[in-house]
């Protein structure tokens, strides 16, 4: 271990990725400085607290809830927050053109909820499916391509095509499909035909998703300041509010770490560094060309003078005309999100730095969001006068055709430094979820400690071509 000591490694952002390599890193006996940018840890998966008139609102930083395949991270996860760790159950809707549909998409609800005209449409599609000419190459394939050749063109015209143009500000046809199959929850016509046949247990809906997750009391933020200050008690070095500047690099390694705290830059010299910032900025911070983009959102909170808004986790909103893409509860994930007897309602607003829609001032989108929260059916009278807002600048990394070989690209930019592991989401430009991101730390720390390179294995890692959330234990 006294070996091990002598190193230094800084760890370049403390969201779930960073937070576990350094846990890893310190308890095998390393010396690790964590450099955060905000004032807390946990990155994109931190929680905010707003002091309210009726008491404390607290609102994450989108959707989240704890879900893993993995077992060992699981007992982690239940270890390190205990009591504070709820157990939650999944449900939500789609609200598209005046109905609410099941999310995942299910045939008895279609038949009760769908336009007449809108079950003819996907039932000709079913027929025509096998006819349909497919992509020669899924992998090279838009998102359009991939979702008719599931789904049909029907299906894809009423629930994908104007939500997903609103959510990644691109024409679906603009957009890879690489990701598709780990994240589209949908059921396949080909399975709805295979349902429609008679079966004893008269079954017709799928496992698509995880029903089941766990949820920290005070918001999902919790998880990672709990282990922000066990980190802090077994030796490793936190600095919050420290934004990295620059990257020095010389004969392949990365000589000195340049960052700004309190408006003072300062630097310092590390063997190793672990960088989980996004992809684009790493390379800017070493000079390097990088050809990729993100989409941002704004979160939009509200409190509401009312017990319960409706029993969903979240509520897609996918009609072109809203400005947001979901809705969401934060007291749906746990009570204690809320003031007792209140709620609140969060709103996910997609748009590009310096576009209109992030520059509006908050008292415009609050007008807007309104409006179309009372066309969905909210009480707005009882909406109160407070707006919190949130903002998450790399929110999605954006998949556009072609962006695999930029990625590439990048990659093999930065592979010549030696002692520069990227991981993450942000780190490996992946759209992926909080366990895989906390597993890619690991892995991180454990090239560390092993002193065996696996920055590709990091780079792809649960890639596989299947949908992520079926295979969850939590």
């Amino acid at each position: 271990m006294s070996d091990n000591n002598k190193k230094n490694i800084a760890v370049l952002g403390a969201g779930p990725a960073g937070l576990m390599a350094a846990w890893r890193l310190r308890r095998a006996g390393f010396s690790v400085t964590l450099f955060e940018q905000e004032p807390v840890v946990g990155g994109m998966c931190a929680t905010q607290t707003f002091k309210g008139r009726d008491g404390d609102y607290r609102f994450d930083y989108g959707g989240h809830r704890f879900i893993t395949k993995n077992p060992e991270l699981l007992a982690f996860i239940d270890e390190l927050m205990g009591d504070d760790l709820l157990h939650a159950d999944r449900k939500s809707v789609i609200r598209f053109g005046g109905r609410t549909y099941d999310y995942p998409l299910n045939l008895p609800n279609l038949l009760k909820t769908a336009p007449l005209a809108l079950m003819a449409g996907a039932v000709k599609d079913l027929l025509l499916l096998p006819f349909a000419k497919k992509p020669d190459d899924f992998a090279k394939a838009s998102f359009a391509e991939w979702i008719q050749s599931h789904f049909g063109r029907t299906l894809y015209r009423q629930f994908f095509e104007g939500y997903t143009g609103k959510l990644w500000g691109i024409n679906p046809d603009q957009l890879s499909a690489d990701w598709a199959g780990q994240r589209i929850s949908l059921i396949d016509l080909k399975d709805v035909a295979r349902r429609l046949l008679p079966r004893r247990n008269g079954n017709l809906s799928v496992r698509t998703y995880a029903r089941k997750y766990r949820y920290p009391k005070y918001g999902f933020g919790q998880i990672f300041t709990t282990l922000g200050e066990r980190l802090m008690a077994e030796g490793a070095l936190l600095k919050t509010g420290a934004t990295i500047t620059r990257l020095e690099q010389a004969d392949g390694r990365i000589e000195r770490v340049y960052w700004s705290q309190d408006n003072v830059e300062q630097s310092a010299t590390f063997d190793q560094v672990i960088s989980t910032l996004p992809l684009p900025l790493t390379c800017q911070h070493l000079g390097l060309p990088c050809d990729l983009h993100y989409r941002s959102l704004r979160f939009v909170n509200m409190p509401l003078k009312q017990e319960n808004l409706s029993d969903n986790t979240w509520q897609y909103l996918s009609d072109p005309h809203i400005l947001a893409t979901r809705l969401q509860e934060p007291r749906r994930r746990s009570p204690f999100m809320a003031p007792q007897g209140q709620t609140s309602v969060m709103l996910e607003i997609p748009c590009n730095p310096g576009d209109a829609t992030w520059q509006a001032p908050l008292a415009d989108l609050r007008g807007r969001v309104t409006a179309d929260l009372a066309s969905l059916g909210v009480d707005t009278a009882k909406l109160g006068d407070e707006t919190f807002e949130a903002r998450s600048e790399y929110a999605y990394p954006l998949m556009d055709l072609g962006y695999q070989a930029r990625r590439n690209d990048a990659i093999k930019a930065l592979m010549p430094i030696g002692n520069l592991i990227m991981t993450g989401r942000q780190g490996t430009f992946r759209y992926i979820f909080t366990d895989t991101a906390m597993e890619m730390g690991m892995m991180a720390a454990d090239m560390v400690i092993d002193g065996v390179d696996r920055r590709h294995a990091i780079f792809n890692h649960r890639n596989e071509n299947t949908v992520i959330e079926t295979q969850s234990v939590a």
